[in-house]
């Protein structure tokens, strides 16, 4: 099976190479716009690719042809979604738009990541039949595409997930796990809401959700993340447990206390039965995902 990645330069673009690259069935082309940041260059083909130009798409996808398309590139800053429109378009709905299109002319399978925060987080965690509401213009966003897919698609999955964590070797990517290890370890006191709820996930998780889905060609939305149900709060507290850093510097804060250019979904999370029944999807436990993390950062620095 060839498979083509998009975004392969972030974190779920790394961890999906990792897969791939031992699977000697798959011939993988790696994409991403610009310079290849993966570590060890073998295995796999890479392709500049920007696929917010639609000639790129269409000569990258029409020179390869594979046989599934896994985009994983999106842009998921929130904040800067709110405040740049046309970037946030050009990226999470235009571009699908555009891989839709070569996907149905090659007749390739496209599987998508989407997000929880299309919903308006009133309560959680939550079913692939929840009715999307979102708060964002991220989330609205995300949304558009999802439409674009089931209404424009042939063959699709959509892979919604919630809050990704993990590493990758040259740290160039953060997130909220390692954002308050850092912070911790460097004795900073942290406000950190109690009033979000999520099931965070781990970047490997998602990668394997996302190769279930690739490999079975698998129709339908599908809810990929962790299983545990927690406040953001209790998050950063159980990172700090897991490294025995000072929970003293963690204080209790409100999304009102803390102020954010864009909405956040107050509660979403996810239900995954459908995955783990329908994909075989097998999630790790929040703090199997922390020891994860401990292991890959020794091997960094």
């Amino acid at each position: 099976m060839k498979i083509l990645l998009t975004g392969s330069n972030g974190l779920l673009g790394q961890k999906l190479t990792d897969y791939y690259k031992t699977q000697p069935q798959i011939q993988l082309i790696a994409t991403a716009r610009g310079a290849d940041r993966y570590a060890e260059k073998s295995g796999y083909v890479y392709e500049s690719l920007d696929i917010t130009q639609s000639s790129e798409v269409n000569n990258v996808l029409t020179k390869h042809k594979p046989d599934v398309v896994i985009n994983t590139a999106a842009m998921t800053n929130v904040d800067a979604c709110e405040s740049d429109h046309a970037g946030c378009d050009a990226l999470n709905v235009n571009a699908v738009k555009y891989l839709v299109t070569e996907c149905n002319n090659i007749g390739a399978h496209f599987v998508h990541v989407s997000t929880d925060f299309i919903f308006d987080g009133t309560h959680g965690p939550i079913t692939e039949e929840e009715i999307p509401n979102p708060l964002s213009y991220y989330g609205r966003s995300k949304y558009l595409a999802e439409q674009i897919v089931q209404a424009e698609c042939k063959s699709w999955s959509i892979l919604r997930t919630v809050l990704v964590y993990g590493v990758v070797s040259d740290m160039s990517r953060s997130n909220i796990v390692l954002w308050a290890k850092n912070n911790l370890e460097q004795g900073k006191t942290l406000n950190v809401v109690g009033d979000q709820f999520r099931t965070p996930t781990l970047a490997e998780d998602l990668a394997q959700g996302c190769a279930l889905a690739a490999a079975q060609k698998a129709q339908g939305i599908f809810n990929i993340s962790g299983r545990d149900f927690m406040s953001v709060f209790d998050l950063v507290y159980r990172v700090a447990h897991f490294w025995k850093l000072d929970k003293a510097l963690l204080n209790l804060s409100t999304s009102e206390g803390i102020k954010q250019p864009a909405k956040r979904p107050p509660i979403t999370g996810f239900i995954i039965d459908k995955a783990m029944n329908q994909l075989g999807y097998k999630p790790h436990s929040f703090e199997e995902g922390l020891a994860i993390l401990d292991k890959q950062l020794k091997t960094i620095t």
